[in-house]
């Protein structure tokens, strides 16, 4: 499913109504139908709609003059003056009051609101550019404590369509009920706490407007998902679905290279070898079952660049793609040891941890790259490659993943809530699974980890890092169902991931 600003969602309407003859007022009122029909769901008693200027008022004050026709009892407040209103939202209080039905030019009084069971928020849409402040907010800020039921019409009122950023004050929905394609605002923080439940309805945009190619974001949804699972086929072996090289890990940061590499395996890879310093060998050794260890030349707490040849010789003959920088250190040595991986390797790389601060070191190093790269940082670690602040991140994770990945011609994976998913053609998802549990040390490591699993089961590295965000998320949904938020560590997304693969081949009917 796609995405939109406000600026794709303008041209839709624009199109619908002038290339494809629908009228303006058809779409409005099937968008207040579409409200109406979730509302009545509610079983109000006493209903009020705040109606704004524009034609996300005039939606509003069609949902009212729907409701009053059954029976409902209304009262509608339009506070803005006349040559302030769009035409439509004109046309749509001259129906209203042709039915009966009082539009009140002004703001409801603190009772009115009080007295209502459900109100309506129907002031402003995608449109809003500037902050709130006045008597506005302070009414939305009194309506928000009176933690009423809320249902926004397309997009709570203060929120941001296209960042998600909270301007001045918004409102705070129980419900949201958008028409035709979902805004980047419902899925964005802060903005995602004030949606509430979101509602998708078709209010009649054709078909190849809102699926178009032009729109470059999509939510990973179970379909899309299911969809990029890799079949396993009956008649296969280990080496049908990749060797991954892991090099990762160093003196007190053996974890994160075992979790990778153990969460490799549960995402389906034949075989899994972890580069480790030689002088952790009988460390890792004692810890792994499954995956190889392969011992490299090591200084005192890292890989040193004296295992360039060792591991040059061993890709050349047996890896099908290459996990770096998960608790690798940062050091020169193990910057060498990049530099190799990225100008003179011929197999897909993903880069983590560690080895994003050490990309950081060097701006054209990540530019240099001769082979498909997918590179995961979170904020902090994007700041550094980058050199931007975390909150200008945090304020447009969409458009700093997807320059990122231009600039750099990679697979950009920016992890947070949510993740977003960039490649160097500007094609982006954004994540729908996750929960607050996952925000502990490891969890990258795991994502690290069924990345590069699905790459070496030949997925495009940008399709596997798609579909291993959402597994990744969904195994940390199901850990939850369990053990809730607060208990969840690293390894339980890894022993829920078989899980999580096994509802989406459920779906596929792959054979297993």
């Amino acid at each position: 499913m796609k995405v939109v600003t406000a600026e794709e969602i303008a041209l839709i309407d624009k199109l619908t109504i002038e290339n494809y003859g629908i009228p303006s007022m058809v779409l409005m009122e099937r968008a207040a139908l579409s409200v109406v029909k979730h509302i009545i769901e509610l079983k109000p008693k006493n209903l009020i709609i705040l109606a704004g200027p524009g034609n996300n008022g005039g939606d509003g004050i069609a949902v009212g003059r729907i409701l009053k026709n059954e029976g409902y009892k209304i009262k509608i407040f339009q506070p803005f003056p006349e040559d302030k209103l769009s035409e439509d939202c004109k046309k749509q209080i001259y129906i209203a009051e042709k039915f009966g039905l009082k539009v009140f030019a002004r703001y409801p009084t603190e009772i009115e609101l009080a007295h209502a069971d459900v109100l309506i928020d129907a002031i402003f849409g995608t449109g809003l550019k500037k902050k709130i402040e006045g008597d506005l907010a302070k009414l939305i800020e009194y309506l928000n404590s009176l933690n009423k039921t809320v249902v926004a019409v397309d997009l709570p009122s203060g929120v941001s369509s296209d960042s998600g950023e909270i301007l001045g004050c918004a409102v705070k929905a129980k419900i949201t009920v958008t028409f035709g394609i979902p805004k980047r605002g419902h899925f964005l923080y802060p903005a995602r706490d004030y949606v509430g439940s979101l509602y998708i309805e078709d209010i009649g945009f054709p078909k190849e407007l809102i699926e178009s190619e032009s729109l470059k974001v999509s939510l990973i949804t179970k379909e899309i998902a299911t969809s990029l699972l890799p079949l396993r086929p009956s008649y296969s072996h280990k080496g049908t679905y990749g060797h991954l090289l892991v090099i990762a890990g160093s003196v007190g940061k053996t974890g994160a290279a075992l979790l990778c590499g153990k969460s490799a395996l549960r995402a389906g890879s034949g075989l899994v070898t972890i580069a480790v310093p030689a002088a952790l060998k009988v460390v890792f050794q004692a810890k792994v079952l499954e995956e190889m260890i392969l011992a490299l030349p090591c200084n005192t707490k890292t890989i040193s660049k004296d295992a360039i040849k060792p591991l040059e010789e061993f890709i050349r003959e047996r890896a099908d793609v290459i996990a770096f920088g998960p608790g690798v250190g940062i050091n020169e040595d193990t910057l060498e040891i990049l530099k190799f991986l990225l100008t003179s390797c011929n197999v897909p790389l993903v880069i983590d941890a560690d080895g994003i601060t050490l990309l950081s070191t060097d701006e054209n190093l990540l530019r240099k790259a001769k082979t498909k790269t997918v590179i995961t940082p979170h904020p902090g670690e994007l700041s550094r490659l980058i050199k931007m602040p975390v909150k200008e991140i945090e304020a447009q994770r969409i458009e700093i993943a997807q320059k990122v990945a231009k600039v750099f011609n990679c697979t950009v994976v920016l992890k947070g809530v949510p993740t977003v998913v960039a490649n160097e053609d500007g094609k982006t998802f954004i994540n729908t699974t996750g929960n607050p549990g996952m925000a502990t040390g490891g969890s990258g490591d795991v994502l690290t980890g069924i990345i590069a699993s699905l790459i070496g089961q030949k997925l495009d590295p940008f399709y596997a890092s798609v579909l291993g965000v959402y597994l990744h998320g969904l195994s940390g949904d199901l850990a939850a169902l369990n053990k809730g938020y607060h208990g969840i560590i690293a390894f339980d997304l890894i022993e829920y991931l078989p899980l999580a693969i096994k509802k989406l081949s459920d779906e596929k009917h792959c054979q297993y």
